[in-house]
């Protein structure tokens, strides 16, 4: 009785926590059904908002975060470097509809460990969770396929346009109608810090208007 009861206590600890975010009750439903029918995870919260999501991650610093890249009207992408400094031991899997290489390519550039669309197979999702989980890399295949033949945004390249993290965070914030000063503050940094960055943007994107960063930010899953 006592050994068995030890042996309980051993796999309750070492199942991985996971947190969900989709901004669809029916989505978070389905995902967790799935996941807790793995004796590998313990579903420890929901999220459908972005603020959401940072707080239930800081709260609960699961091992695991399931991702939509979109919730409420709001792109989530930008807030991945955030979530993982409030927990740096969590790994990210995205999971979306977002088929556009450029999505993966930004997701995994900032810091998400896997990358899978909301098509695939339920067992596929479960995979991905435990990669992502042991530390691996996880990229759904006909999406790897995508990257390999995509050479927009490759860092090195001819006429590269690929963003950093931070300048990813700027151009998102000018396109939602912020000051240099209110970026500054938000992020943490100096004025002129966030005018080179700015700068950045424009020489690699060509945008001048408000207009042309939007359409950027859109472009990138950032609005």
């Amino acid at each position: 009785m006592n050994s068995g009861r030890a042996e309980q206590g051993v796999e309750a600890v070492s199942r991985l926590s996971v947190v969900i975010a989709d901004d669809h009750p029916v989505v978070r439903a389905g995902m967790r059904v799935l996941l807790s029918q793995d004796a590998s995870f313990e579903v420890v919260a929901e999220s459908s908002t972005v603020a959401e999501t940072v707080r239930c991650v800081t709260e609960h610093q699961p091992s695991v975060l399931v991702l939509d890249l979109t919730m409420a009207g709001q792109s989530s992408l930008p807030s991945i470097p955030d979530l993982l400094a409030a927990s740096p031991g969590t790994r990210i899997l995205v999971l979306t509809m977002q088929e556009d290489p450029a999505f993966a390519r930004a997701s995994l550039r900032i810091g998400a460990a896997g990358y899978l669309l909301k098509e695939a197979a339920a067992e596929e999702l479960v995979g991905a969770a435990r990669q992502v989980a042991k530390g691996a890399t996880y990229l759904q295949p006909a999406m790897g396929a995508r990257l390999a033949v995509s050479d927009t945004g490759i860092p090195g390249a001819e006429g590269d346009t690929s963003l950093s993290v931070r300048e990813l965070q700027v151009l998102s914030l000018l396109a939602l109608g912020h000051t240099n000063q209110e970026i500054a503050q938000r992020l943490h940094v100096s004025v002129r810090t966030v005018e080179t960055h700015r700068a950045r943007v424009r020489d690699k994107l060509g945008t001048e208007t408000r207009a042309e960063l939007i359409a950027a930010a859109r472009e990138r899953g950032l609005l």
